[in-house]
């Protein structure tokens, strides 16, 4: 660590670029144990002192819990709140990971932070996530923070939101309300200790529900474009060839590096193999099989289907499998931009569905082997997002977003849609009920902002009540990749064993708190 021949650096800035290393690296504590590390920062600088691995645990410790507290103040500074969560089991060690996001009021910059890593033990019951999930959400004091919780479509998530959720309990209510009016009253004797022990749905509080755009659209992918092959048996017979002979490719690459070598050899590429939990995979895969036949000619793939004994792809099957390809990308396209989490709002999801219902519809017209699969992908779309698309808060969430305003859609009752979402604000109620009044003038705040050429996000600061409802509505993510990313971090190995507590963790990992090998 020596800089110079009279400066060195102090034992404090080594101690932190330690720690800094073994979190961000995710290493095991015991690396401040092994001789050739040790060897390694006493060559740098001679004059400083290797921490041991208690030290370094409690030094970490320290530092996460000051990096909460650090978080926990600045959340309280915060309006809205937004948050993905997921669990997931690795090394028959079940965990729930919960990220927060929020839109920076002055920047109107995407802002991140991973709140939680745990264990969760036990069976993955709705209540058994609802609990956790509310838990970690008082702990960051954000409870009545956030707008939006994003989930996949499992079964478990949904039951929770359903029972627990803000909007359920509010049906809940509307729909007592609507049956003691309807009753006559009269005294009814009941057991207290029975109501005491039943389940009201108020022990957890957990926030609207928003179901993974991502997850939604991998569903459409697989399931719903399973359907073409029930409709149509020309399409099936099709499919199912030349998709049997890809997998016997990708089979017979990934048994031998002999395999591997005369793909590379004939090929100058690697054949890429689909993944079963990510249907964009399949995507990739076949588009590989086509690059090559395109840029290298038939005969590539005719050499290694000879190699490995294999059948060659028909002529009509190599056409059906590049029409595949150009009919799923917009789909690949929308997945991969709703899965963003920088740069990508809640209102992006409606702009990225109608789009991709108009490529489909436009491929529809071109479509000579695929139709039976475009309509298919079609008719998923319409039955899992036609309920989003009515949502008022989400066309309103898209409209006042500077990149999109009106531009994506040509329905009528999208102005009607963002006022309908204002009436609900007690913020913003007074604003759009003079709006109302104003229109015909063409002075109202909304009808400015929609008159205003630029797509810049700094737009918002000129309309100050459309900026407040446009960062409440946009703080919510479409997908909840961002929490699934930290299924990709290795932190739940064996060497990084997670304590059953939960920690915070900032989205670079550099807080980490773990066990070393024992």
């Amino acid at each position: 660590m020596a800089v110079g021949p009279n400066k060195r650096v102090p034992q404090a800035k080594v101690d932190k670029l330690m720690i800094n290393f073994i979190c961000e690296g995710l290493h095991p504590f015991s690396l401040v144990e092994q001789p050739a590390f040790r060897d390694l920062l006493l060559a740098l600088n001679p004059q400083c002192k290797v921490i041991s691995r208690p030290t370094l645990r409690n030094r970490i410790d320290g530092a996460a819990n000051q990096l909460k507290k650090t978080l926990v103040s600045h959340l309280s500074k915060v309006t809205y709140v937004a948050t993905t969560t997921d669990c997931w089991t690795a090394h028959q060690q079940s965990y729930i990971g919960v990220t927060a996001h929020w839109i920076d009021e002055e920047t109107l910059e995407r802002r991140s932070a991973a709140l939680a890593c745990q264990r969760l033990k036990g069976s993955h019951t709705f209540d058994v996530l609802a609990g956790a999930l509310d838990d970690i959400h008082c702990q960051y004091r954000i409870r009545g923070k956030v707008v939006r919780t994003t989930t996949d479509s499992g079964s478990n998530f949904i039951k929770a939101f359903s029972v627990f959720g803000e909007q359920s309990q509010t049906k809940e209510a509307e729909s007592e309300s609507d049956q003691d009016s309807s009753e006559d009253p009269q005294a009814v004797y009941v057991d207290t200790l029975s109501i005491l022990e039943q389940d009201s749905g108020l022990e957890y509080q957990l926030p609207p529900h928003q179901r993974c755009a991502c997850h939604l659209l991998n569903l459409v992918a697989t399931t719903d474009a399973a359907m073409a092959e029930k409709n149509n048996d020309t399409y099936k017979r099709l499919s199912r060839a030349a998709f049997g002979k890809c997998q016997a490719m990708w089979n017979k690459s990934g048994r031998s590096y002999m395999a591997a070598e005369i793909v590379e050899d004939q090929c100058k590429l690697q054949l890429i193999r689909p993944n079963q939990t990510r249907w964009n995979s399949i995507y990739m895969a076949v588009e590989r099989i086509i690059r090559i036949i395109q840029e290298k000619g038939e005969d590539a793939i005719r050499n290694v289907c000879e190699e490995f004994k294999v059948k060659m792809l028909s002529p009509a099957e190599i056409v059906f499998l590049t029409e595949y390809c150009t009919m799923m990308k917009p789909l690949v396209t929308a997945l991969n931009i709703l899965q963003s989490e920088t740069n990508t709002h809640l209102g992006w999801l409606l702009p990225v569905v109608f789009q991709l219902e108009a490529k489909l519809n436009r491929l529809e017209t071109t479509s000579k082997m695929c139709l039976p699969l475009i309509r298919a992908v079609q008719d998923g779309i319409e039955n899992r997002f036609g309920g989003m698309i009515k949502d008022p808060e989400l066309i309103a969430a898209a409209i006042l977003l500077p990149k999109f305003k009106t531009t994506w859609t040509e329905r009528a009752d999208i102005i009607e849609a963002v006022e309908q979402v204002g009436q609900h604000s007690s913020d913003e109620e007074d604003f759009f009920s003079s709006m109302k009044s104003r229109r015909s003038q063409g002075t109202g705040e909304l009808d400015g902002y929609l008159a205003c050429v630029s797509n810049k996000m700094d737009l918002l600061n000129s309309f100050p009540h459309i900026k407040n409802l446009s960062v409440k509505l946009n703080t919510g993510l479409p997908a909840s990749a961002a929490c699934e990313r930290l299924q990709c971090q290795d932190i739940t190995s064996k060497d990084h064993e997670l304590p059953a507590n939960q920690q915070p963790l900032e989205t670079s990992f550099c807080n980490q708190d773990t066990k070393g090998n024992p």
